[in-house]
């Protein structure tokens, strides 16, 4: 076999058409083995000779896609001083571009707790690892363009790639639960029609299921688990698992993206897949331990703020040179929109302290590819300040926990709430505005993949997660949420018709909150978990979205509660709600009509510059219709309140340039257990066309809601919310 020195960058495997060029970091190790993967079981060493900056590297001409390999590391075992190479464990290439195979869990696989490993000759650990795959990076994008829709415009969808696909009736058995199942034009059409204008994708980077899991008969499901952060996963492709993999997810965002719909990326880069100093040998504990990990004061153990073992060493320049490459490569070859980032917090633990002028942030605002996609924090991690709500730099959105506590804690009558409320509904300007950033900083979520689905938001008082093999000790035990006086399934119809009317009391006030507002999937049409709100391994119709056989509209169900039909029937555990379906994408498109709902600016509780009226940009009443004041406010029952929104001389950007609105909305709030009277302001305008009611199964269409005249009377029923609007 040829061997040619080749070059030290691009890192990983790449292919240019005659041969591959392969390069590999590590300080540590004495030398590596490049070994190819045969059919048969074998493979073939190539010795890395040339070195650049501790970067191993080596052309092979002839090595085509397709081919599998991984790297052997001959190195100091001394886990005392941080370094734990072993040339017994055949490695995955930290830039791997595609993984095949999966893990068995041999004892093979595994590291050495302390001590010198033996030194094995035998190949064991190739059969029962996972391998590299060297992929053939073209693909015809065609006329390929990124939505690039404006945080203003967008609504986000939270989806996992299997469990959204997984049981949908129009898709072939043999394409769901794959990335193919998202390009079909039955899931484009639920999308488009929902009024999503971009995916946020559960982790799609190749990740493991761990060792107490497997032998727990259960499954890493939701893939915080990542060992390959180039790679998409495998286990998610129909055409194949050698490359194919790349092709198909390509595919998918193609398709996505001529729907007009952008694809974000929930990604893992504050631990890996290795664990603890228990943990498996994979990839970068092998390679070189101290340089990609962040170790203890003893060096045998990991410092570990994600919870997960280990924290990447977010000050080493090898291991940020990872994390922009990675991130680079996916916008640039993949063409993905931006990057949810996990347990972010982690990401600007520079030294100890959480730090938002960390080298990594520096990096991203810099960085000419990156510093332009869209990049969305969950700004916490486990360790000690952890919760950063509100702390990270200008570029940044952050996923708002605390909007997402004080809606529920509205909606499930905790007293004292009213004053956060205003804050999060107008855009959390408490958070943002001091850094020079808008309302759209702020990613507004009332359910997400981790905790209650909405339907079991207000079916369950407690989490039930014995099905997890914890004895019901994991997951969050403060929910904030209320089962409507039945803890789970129900055929008690006054139960029902509560919790229906609370989830669309959800659904409404994240439409018309100011930022930008996340779903996730399956919330539209009910689902549940049956109570578990940490089903990050259950992998099955537990957390699979169930979809509707047939169209049944609200129309056809009855439109008013207590009309009978459909309304009074018994609880039917993940049966699909239609019904709130049609509610759910009624909200969302009253939301992109409107754009007093989407400002790209907080309120000042000011005139409207331009305007042809005196009144204030938001104005707040109490249900009686006078000005709200402090001890409004501060009023431990208070639980009711009238908001105005004034949508006079609102500019909104089209592409016959700038168009000036004139909508101005009333939304009234009762989120007492008591049914109330609202008085209309009076002097807010003559006449006002009610278009939403909580209370009903449905947004009214048109002109076909009631009409209230200035300083009327509206009787609310207990926990809805009604929304109305002044004709132009």
């Amino acid at each position: 076999m040829q061997v040619w020195p080749g070059q030290p960058y691009p890192l990983g495997a790449n292919y240019d058409g005659a041969g591959t060029n392969f390069a590999v970091f590590s300080e540590a190790a004495e030398r590596i083995e490049l070994c190819l993967l045969h059919e048969d079981g074998s493979e073939t060493a190539v010795e890395l000779r040339e070195s650049d900056g501790f970067v191993r590297h080596a052309y092979l001409p002839g090595v085509l896609p397709g081919q599998r390999y991984g790297y052997r590391a001959h190195g100091p075992y001394t886990p005392e001083s941080g370094q734990r190479c072993n040339s017994a464990k055949l490695l995955l290439d930290p830039y791997a571009k595609a993984i095949s195979g999966a893990i068995s869990w041999h004892e093979a696989v595994y590291g050495y707790p302390f001590g010198a490993p033996e030194r094995r000759n035998d190949l064991d650990s190739a059969p029962h690892t996972m391998a590299s795959v060297v992929i053939n990076p073209y693909f015809d994008w065609g006329d390929d363009r990124p939505p690039r829709t404006d945080y203003h415009r967008t609504v986000l969808y939270e989806a996992h790639v299997k469990g959204l696909t997984m049981l949908h009736p129009e898709l072939p058995e043999e394409l769901r639960g794959t990335y193919a199942a998202l390009a079909h034009p039955a899931v484009l059409a639920h999308l488009t029609g929902l009024g999503v204008t971009a995916l946020e994708l559960m982790p799609v980077h190749q990740f493991v299921t761990d060792h107490r899991l497997w032998d727990a008969g259960l499954v890493n499901y939701w893939g915080y688990n990542t060992i390959g952060f180039f790679a998409p996963h495998n286990a998610y492709a129909s055409w194949g698992e050698r490359g194919q993999q790349v092709l198909e997810f390509k595919h998918a965002v193609r398709a996505l993206h001529q729907a007009g719909i952008e694809v974000i990326l929930d990604v893992v880069y504050n631990h890996t897949a290795e664990g603890n100093h228990l943990g498996p040998t994979l990839s970068f504990r092998g390679l070189d331990n101290a340089s990609y990990y962040r170790l203890a004061d003893d060096p045998r153990y990991y410092t570990d703020t994600t919870g997960t073992g280990n924290s990447l060493l977010m000050r080493s320049p090898h291991v940020l040179q990872l994390i922009m490459d990675s991130l680079r490569y996916w916008v640039t070859e993949m063409h993905v929109d931006g990057f949810r980032f996990d347990l972010a917090a982690t990401l600007a633990r520079q030294f100890h302290e959480v730090d938002r002028l960390s080298s990594f942030f520096d990096l991203v605002q810099q960085d000419p590819v990156v510093s332009q996609v869209k990049l969305i924090a969950e700004p916490w991690d486990v360790g000690e300040g952890g919760y950063q709500v509100g702390n990270f730099p200008p570029l940044w959105t952050e996923w708002n926990g605390r909007y997402r506590d004080t809606v529920r804690d509205l909606w499930r009558g905790e007293p004292r709430t009213l004053a956060e409320f205003g804050s999060r509904l107008t855009g959390s300007s408490d958070l943002y505005q001091n850094d020079g950033r808008r309302p759209l900083a702020s990613v507004n979520f009332i359910t997400c993949h981790d905790g209650f689905t909405l339907r079991d938001l207000v079916s369950y008082d407690s989490k039930h997660n014995e099905a997890n093999g914890e004895g019901n000790r994991d997951g969050e035990s403060h929910n904030r949420s209320w089962n409507c006086g039945v803890e789970g399934p129900t055929d008690d119809p006054e139960v029902l018709r509560l919790r229906r009317r609370q989830m669309r009391n959800f659904i409404a006030t994240l439409m018309l909150s100011q930022g930008v507002p996340m779903l996730s999937h399956g919330d539209e049409f009910g689902r549940t978990q049956l109570g578990n709100n940490n089903a990050y391994c259950q992998d099955g119709p537990l957390t699979w979205v169930r979809w509707p056989h047939g169209r049944e509209s609200a129309d056809d169900a009855g439109a008013a509660e207590g009309d009978g039909g459909a309304d009074g029937a018994a609880d039917d555990p993940g049966a699909p709600d239609q019904r709130l379906c049609d509610f759910v994408r009624a909200m969302v498109w009253l939301r992109r009509d409107h754009p007093v709902f989407r400002r790209r600016r907080f309120f000042h509780g000011s005139p409207v510059e331009g305007a042809h009226d005196e009144l204030s940009d938001i104005s707040w009443f109490t249900p009686e219709g006078d000005q709200m004041k402090q001890r409004d406010w501060q009023a431990a029952q208070a639980r009711s309140l009238t908001v105005f929104l004034n949508g006079n001389a609102i500019s909104e950007p089209g592409e016959r340039g700038e168009r000036i609105t004139d909508d101005s909305f009333l939304l009234l709030f009762n989120a007492h257990d008591e049914a109330r009277d609202f008085v209309v302001p009076a002097d807010h305008g003559s006449g006002w066309k009610v278009i939403v009611d909580t209370a009903r199964e449905r947004a009214y269409r048109g002109d076909e809601g009631e009409t209230v005249p200035a300083g009327g009377r509206l009787p609310l029923t207990d926990r809805s919310m009604v929304v109305l609007r002044r004709p132009a």
